[in-house]
């Protein structure tokens, strides 16, 4: 037997497990609802049955009832005596508003879809280290991960960047941003919206969030500010260019022995006093790190894209990148989140 506790009980950790297995079910449940417009359809129709969102979206009325006995068991409905339900507080943005910075409905798709997918494959990948990398996975999966990061991508262009020092000044007088590993285009969209006078460059190796970025952005009506660059940072920017470098949850998925390049080449690219911003979930460094509440998210990134080739660096990393690039200015850290770091610093003047 395991090494006893007097706060752990027999009893205790079975019923951790039995909530940890609920919460699985409940994943899918959400990703249910999400995907078969269960939960827009009572955010436009509060206080309707199980069977009126069944006739109303062609479901099949007794998994609808099943479905909606269970998210009002779960607390993501609530529910008055007569059967009629509504979205628990919050909901409406959280679960049923896909443009709003606080919309899960992607991070829930990205778990449902591909975690679970991805976690049967690492059955065999734990015999034989097998990687199958971010890249080249296809555009329902960049659609996922876009989809997933939405939140931190409206973040980062409406607060982040605007709370730098003197950023908003050069954006507004017509300065540019880079973004490092651009993928689908979302974010170089909300930045070209939210600094209007702004040139926008993004930049990323794999060919098909390349073709879906030129998409994206060509729809947004944008394109005239916004250019989208396949390859490495160093053969589609020169040096000095930029007033603000980002990368958003891209730090991680760059492969170890490739970050310093990358972070030294994008800290080229900036001009004197221009800003370099990373977004990223930072790793546990200690064991004692492990348990704390602020280590909890990126942990579990860490393990579900494992199959990824994925590593997610440590702060001394992080930090360790930064300096190596000659950004030797103070480094502004602060979580956002359930766990994201943001990293600010000045290029020297």
């Amino acid at each position: 037997m395991g090494e006893q506790r007097a706060d752990i009980t027999a009893d205790s950790q079975v019923a951790r497990i039995f909530e940890w297995r609920r919460g699985f079910n409940t994943v899918y449940l959400i990703h249910l609802g999400v995907q078969l417009g269960l939960f827009r359809a009572l955010n436009e129709t509060p206080g309707s049955t199980a069977a009126q969102l069944a006739a109303k979206l062609s479901l099949h009325a007794p998994y609808v009832e099943r479905w909606c006995l269970t998210a009002y068991g779960m607390e993501l409905l609530d529910a008055d005596g007569k059967g009629c339900y509504r979205l628990a507080p919050y909901l409406d943005v959280i679960l049923a508003a896909p443009s709003h910075p606080r919309y899960l409905g992607g991070y829930v798709q990205l778990g449902a879809e591909v975690a679970a997918d991805d976690f049967m494959r690492c059955l065999q990948a734990f015999k034989t280290g097998k990687v199958i990398p971010f890249q080249g996975r296809g555009d329902a999966f960049n659609h996922a991960i876009a989809g997933s990061t939405w939140g931190l991508q409206v973040v980062t262009a409406k607060k982040i960047l605007p709370g730098l020092p003197g950023l908003s000044e050069r954006l507004n007088a017509g300065g540019r941003v880079l973004e490092v590993g651009c993928g689908s285009g979302n974010l170089l969209v909300q930045l070209a919206k939210a600094f209007p006078a702004s040139q926008v460059v993004g930049v990323d190796i794999d060919t098909e969030s390349v073709a879906t970025a030129r998409s994206r952005v060509q729809d947004a009506g944008v394109a005239e500010r916004v250019q989208v660059r396949q390859g490495t940072v160093a053969a589609a920017t020169q040096a000095q260019q930029f007033d603000a470098a980002l990368m958003v949850e891209v730090l991680h998925e760059i492969a170890p022995d490739l970050r310093s390049g990358v972070v030294a080449e994008s800290a080229r690219a900036l001009k004197p006093g221009g800003w370099m911003v990373i977004v990223d979930e930072t790793y546990p460094g200690t064991l004692e790190e492990a348990r704390l509440p602020a280590f909890k998210f990126p942990l579990h990134t860490g393990f579900e894209e494992m199959l990824w080739g994925n590593v997610i660096p440590t702060r001394e990393e992080q930090e360790r990148l930064l300096r190596d690039a000659g950004l030797t200015g103070r480094i502004e850290r602060s979580l956002i989140g359930e766990g994201f770091t943001v990293l600010a610093t000045q290029k020297p003047a």
